[in-house]
């Protein structure tokens, strides 16, 4: 059998190593680990300060990874207002589900910036986040894809998109953590 050379595209590396673009890529690393500990330490007040006040946090559902929140079902389709919302409500006793506070440990790896387009970046990482609480553990894993933009000088998230592999939340019930 004789298979055909066939040209194949090449996958996107991200951007071209130059200086600027590995201060650029220790930067983005940085932030997307600032916000890990940050999540795990529960300091919800100083993880909001992380985000533009025009931010989106959104968490599609599992079967539909790369739905539209204007037209899809999501878990999670929040701009800082409700951000600032959820922070209220799960420092609070009310968050039933979160008090006390599950302990969580956030692992990010294979953060790539992909695009950069003035003062904006765009980046992708891995995650996987391990929830304890009431003597079980319960992985979440999957992707974030984030839009960063340059604000005084520091990069800031304007739009995170936390994309669970999870095929679903049965075993989990809800997603009460900050994915």
């Amino acid at each position: 059998m004789v298979t055909q050379n066939v040209p194949v595209e090449p996958y996107s590396v991200g951007l071209p190593a130059t200086p600027e673009s590995l201060v650029l890529q220790h930067e983005v690393e940085q932030l997307l680990y600032l916000e890990a500990r940050l999540l795990d330490d529960w300091n919800l007040d100083a993880w909001l300060t992380l985000y533009t006040p025009d931010a989106r946090y959104i968490v599609p559902t599992t079967d539909l990874p790369e739905g539209d929140p204007a037209s899809d079902l999501v878990f999670i389709d929040d701009d800082y207002r409700r951000m600032q919302g959820r922070v209220v409500r799960l420092q609070s006793r009310h968050a039933h589900r979160e008090y006390p506070w599950s302990r969580t440990r956030r692992f990010i790896s294979n953060v790539m910036v992909t695009a950069q387009d003035g003062n904006e970046i765009e980046a992708t990482a891995s995650v996987a986040v391990w929830r304890f609480r009431a003597g079980e553990a319960s992985p979440y894993v999957g992707r974030y894809d984030v839009r960063l933009r340059r604000v005084d000088g520091n990069l800031r998230i304007c739009r995170k998109r936390a994309i669970l592999d999870l095929e679903e939340l049965s075993d989990h019930g809800a997603l009460s953590i900050i994915f």
